[in-house]
């Protein structure tokens, strides 16, 4: 399985988002990744995270390189995810 990549759910572990539940959406370089919660459903806002910052679960939802919230809301409906990402 390899652990960081586009559509990998993660868990925020430092910050004042800590413990919230995350998308990837993009790889910026060795060191940073963008996520997205998005806003409405887990309360993680599109933004650069750190990659020592985040966890990576099991979970993977189909969504391609720099999605928007919109498109990442409906997959994660289409995967039944949406109460994985509100917990």
């Amino acid at each position: 399985m390899p652990a960081i990549e586009v559509g990998r759910i993660c868990v925020k572990q430092v910050g004042r988002e800590q413990d919230k539940k995350c998308v990837i959406i993009d790889m910026m370089d060795k060191s940073f990744i963008l996520v997205t919660g998005p806003k409405k459903l887990s309360g993680i806002k599109r933004r650069r995270v750190n990659l020592n910052h985040v966890s990576p679960l099991e979970d993977k939802v189909e969504v391609k390189r720099g999605a928007s919230d919109e498109e990442v809301t409906q997959a994660l409906e289409a995967a039944g995810k949406t109460e994985l990402m509100k917990a």
